[in-house]
């Protein structure tokens, strides 16, 4: 069942066009950043990841950085001439979508499972915009560094055992991805627009930071103590966090199955620091010699929420798991 929350939003939104609102992170005249008892900035809050900025830069701004204001309204034109809030959710990159689609002139707006088909559009959050062509800062060009020849070869050979084994994509519930066993989205969890909102809890000590998404929550110590040795792992790392002046940095090692393609051994460092009333700045730098040539970062703005984060209700081994192996074993009969 969808939770919650993603229904309240919903419902707000399918009254309105999907053109979203243009995303500022200027702080008013005046304005001070709010403090805790302790002196530290004021992160609590509900905040949410609904930028449509890509997190690399699209082909078509190879060599563009930003957007002019004439730009930037061109392309929310196109996301109402496109968008269809009863086609298909749009989960991949939308703006070189949508600028595919005026270079080839059609746009069509199909799930990446056309047979099943996916949510509708109108379950996504509504987009926030602004002048930026890309999340990633570092490099300059706005793309992932290149992958070193020994995550290429560590790539190919995953395959090839894969294949060795005989194994299918859902011969089993252990083929299937974390997230779809209700197990994690990982963290932290970057994808935009759908249930991407994360809870802020400080206390002098701790900072909580829970994501919608199966409820995961990290728990943050601010206090100085010795990291995990480094044969432990853990599914969300173990992090560590301290303030560098009004900025909270996050430090994560010792992940067990690494960060969006590294290996287990990336250093995550984040940096949230609170830039207007209803803005933070979120900024991750990743860290892993052995599968980047460098390292590499994004700049994420969180928006601030009104309302509240209710349960996820997802759970190992519920119904849709049955249904995804049994079509599997279905389609076996067939052939």
């Amino acid at each position: 069942m969808r939770n919650l929350h993603a229904v309240l939003v919903a419902l707000a939104l399918a009254a309105g066009s999907w053109v979203g609102v243009s995303l500022t992170a200027q702080a008013p005249a005046g304005w001070q950043v709010p403090r805790t008892r302790d002196g530290r900035p004021d992160l609590q809050g509900v905040w949410g990841n609904n930028s449509v900025t890509p997190m690399t830069r699209p082909t078509q701004w190879k060599d563009k950085a930003s957007l002019t204001d004439a730009e930037l309204e061109d392309l929310k034109k196109m996301a109402t001439q496109y968008v269809d809030q009863g086609g298909d959710a749009i989960f991949g990159n939308f703006v070189q979508l949508m600028l595919n689609a005026k270079d080839q002139g059609a746009f069509k707006q199909l799930s990446y499972d056309p047979t099943t088909g996916n949510y509708n559009q109108f379950w996504m959050a509504d987009r926030e915009w602004d002048h930026r062509t890309s999340l990633v800062t570092d490099p300059p060009d706005g793309q992932l560094p290149p992958l070193t020849p020994a995550a290429v070869a560590r790539r190919a050979e995953a395959v090839k055992a894969r294949a060795a084994r005989g194994r299918g994509p859902s011969d089993g519930p252990e083929d299937r991805p974390l997230s779809e066993r209700c197990i994690s989205y990982g963290a932290p969890r970057t994808q935009a627009n759908y249930n991407s909102y994360t809870q802020i809890i400080q206390s002098p000590a701790t900072v909580v930071l829970l994501q919608e998404m199966i409820h995961d929550a990290r728990v943050v110590p601010l206090t100085p103590g010795p990291r995990l040795p480094a044969r432990i792992r853990q599914l969300h790392g173990d992090s560590r966090g301290r303030w560098d002046g009004d900025t909270l940095v996050v430090e994560t090692t010792n992940y067990i199955n690494g960060f969006q393609g590294s290996t287990n051994n990336v250093k995550l460092t984040e940096r949230y620091t609170r830039v207007s009333p209803d803005f933070i700045n979120w900024e991750t730098t990743v860290e892993d010699p052995d599968t980047w040539a460098k390292p590499y970062t994004f700049m994420i703005r969180l928006k601030k929420a009104t309302g509240l984060i209710y349960e996820y209700a997802c759970h190992e081994g519920n119904y849709a798991m049955e249904g995804i192996l049994a079509g599997a074993r279905a389609e076996e009969r067939r052939r």
